[in-house]
């Protein structure tokens, strides 16, 4: 069961003009979130916002003994909502429900990990590549966005020993394209014989190519949808994503419940 809890602002790191990382006290929805689950965020008092938003647990901090501390979540500044969280000061009060949604499955050696990330679409990768790593599963991170300033946390990753392989539209950092661009040439490189299970998460234009991509070359893939959700909870219909059943029927799933973690080759894309 999700708890709700009012958690108080630990820190606020801020990355670059739009980007932070809000460090919030609620280490019982740590303790019990798993990667891929996300919370629901009310930052502001009162009727404004309304509704709380949705993101994506980052990561889970530990104290000396191991046992959750606080949780973070990774965000970009564009509405009222997040200007809010951008803007919060340690000390301030953040509803938060969580854990919510259904989780990433881990794979296991011999199996390999590929994620894939565009943009704020990291936010479920660090809790992830925790899992897979210490589980010994050989994990890469493909990994894009619009310029080298908005690509952050390399070094969480490689500490990990993810291998990073890093796209940027201006070509500031890494190959300048999208990064669905190496992502198919590895594909292409790999042997057929080789596990290989594919994660993502970012805008759903990206999802949708590495949708096809996977396809293609018959890999399995997990994605992560990024929908507006009002309650988080099933009740308001707000996210619905449309789904194809075994026999080819398609129907609507709400993505907070049956995501917001999905197999790939089910979504109907449009």
């Amino acid at each position: 069961m999700p708890i709700d809890v009012p958690a108080r602002v630990l820190a606020n790191r801020r990355l670059s003009d739009d980007y932070n990382v809000l460090t919030l006290d609620a280490p019982a929805i740590g303790a019990a979130a798993q990667p891929g689950q996300f919370v629901m965020l009310k930052p502001g008092t009162g009727a404004d916002p309304l509704l709380r938003r949705p993101f994506s647990i980052f990561e889970v901090l530990r104290d000396d003994r191991g046992a959750a501390a606080a949780i973070t979540i990774l965000s970009k500044r564009i509405g009222p909502s997040t200007r809010l969280i951008f803007d919060a000061v340690p000390g301030r009060r953040v509803d938060c429900l969580g854990p919510l949604g259904r989780p990433f499955t881990s794979v296991a050696p011999p199996s390999g990990a590929w994620m894939i990330a565009g943009g704020v679409g990291l936010a479920p990768f660090a809790t992830l590549a925790e899992a897979l790593t210490s589980r010994g599963v050989p994990t890469t991170l493909f990994y894009g966005a619009r310029r080298g300033g908005e690509l952050f946390y390399l070094d969480f990753f490689r500490a990990l020993g993810v291998e990073l392989i890093l796209t940027t539209e201006d070509g500031s950092v890494g190959e300048r394209s999208r990064v669905v661009a190496p992502l198919e040439r590895r594909l292409a490189e790999r042997s057929a014989s080789a596990p290989l299970m594919l994660y993502a998460c970012g805008p759903e234009p990206m999802l949708a190519a590495v949708a096809r991509a996977s396809a293609r070359y018959g890999r399995p893939c997990q994605i992560s949808v990024e929908r507006i959700m009002g309650c988080g909870l099933g009740g308001c219909y707000s996210c619905v994503v449309p789904m194809r059943a075994d026999d080819g029927a398609v129907h609507h799933v709400r993505s907070c419940i049956a995501g917001p973690v999905l197999a790939a080759d089910r979504v109907v894309w449009g």
